[in-house]
Parts: C-alpha cells; sequence; structure tokens
C-alpha cells in the first residue's frame, strides 16, 4: 500500500506516520500494492482526529475517529477499516465486481460477513418546488440532518444537508 499521510494544524512527526503504517499495515494482506491510503491528521481544540480514505474503483472506504490523544485515534481507526472492509466484500463477491483492488488471498476467504441490508421503514410525501434557501428553513424547522425537495430553478430532486461546522450542503444529482 502506498500511504499519503498529511497534517492539518499539526506537524506529521517519523512517530505518527511509523505509528500509521505500522497500524494500517495490517490491513496490506487485502489490497493491492499499488492501492493508495489516505490519512488525515486534524487537531481541532482538544480532538485528535484521524480520517482514513481508500479509493478502490467507483467506491470509497472511509473511517474516521476522534480522541483525546492522536495515538489512541490511530489504534482505533484500523478496526473500523477492517470491519468496512468485512462488508463490503459481501458485496464484492456477490456481484463479482472490483475485484482488482484486493489481492486473490483476500478475495478467496471465507469468513466475510453475510449482512443483508433491510429497509425497515418507507416513506412517502410530497415534493413541493422550493429555492435551497427555503429547504434549509424547512430542514430547521423539522430538525433534520437533511432535507430532499424539488428545486424550483431546475425542476430536478435535491438534497440540501448540514454539515458539521454548521454550514449547509446541496447535493444535485446528475442524471
Amino acid at each position: 500500500m502506498k500511504y499519503v499521510i498529511t497534517g492539518r494544524g499539526t506537524n506529521v512527526t517519523d512517530g505518527l506516520r511509523s505509528a500509521i503504517e505500522e497500524k494500517l499495515g495490517k490491513l496490506e494482506h487485502y489490497f493491492a500494492p499499488d492501492t493508495e491510503v489516505h490519512v488525515t491528521l486534524k487537531v481541532e481544540k482538544d480532538r485528535q482526529k484521524v480520517e482514513v480514505t481508500v479509493p478502490v474503483k467507483g467506491h470509497i472506504i472511509r473511517a474516521e475517529q476522534v480522541s483525546d490523544d492522536m495515538y489512541v485515534s490511530i489504534d482505533l481507526i484500523e478496526d473500523i477499516i477492517e470491519r468496512q472492509l468485512r462488508k463490503y466484500k459481501t458485496k464484492i463477491v456477490d456481484s463479482k465486481q472490483n475485484v482488482g483492488s484486493f489481492t486473490s488471498e483476500f478475495m478467496q476467504e471465507d469468513d466475510y460477513e453475510d449482512e443483508d441490508v433491510k429497509v425497515i421503514r418507507t416513506k412517502r410525501f410530497a415534493v413541493k418546488p422550493m429555492d435551497p434557501e427555503e429547504a434549509c428553513v424547512q430542514m430547521e424547522l423539522l430538525n433534520h440532518s437533511f432535507y430532499v425537495f424539488r428545486n424550483a430553478e431546475t425542476d430536478e430532486v435535491n438534497v440540501v444537508y448540514k454539515r458539521k461546522g454548521g454550514d449547509y450542503g446541496l447535493i444535485e444529482p446528475e442524471f
């Protein structure tokens, strides 16, 4: 695996780099040798945050972990990524797609989790045309973190969502 390690609000020391390579190196047997692993270390007030992103042919395996200590966050992130890989493997084995990003040994293991995704609730509602600003107001009134609406300007279904910093985002799907 190829590591791309960046620091925001902190310097990437040799100790941090070796801890990342040691912990995430345990996952090397899952990936092809040319797979890039993007690791971002962030320090925000008293929070030490590690974000790991692994792009694999059309999909992204991503995890983040926050704690009081950067090394603790690094230790915990490996388990999260491994759990996601096992879940993702089920989908790959079922559809025989994106196999090129993983080693043949990983694909032949039989210990993957067979979790079916179950929709437990279906909700139907009228979608009235509105502008994104009005959709943000509706989202706040409902105290939701996202809101689906029909954009009055484009007549397409859009989604507004609340970002972690309190800002808003808009998703305009292309079909």
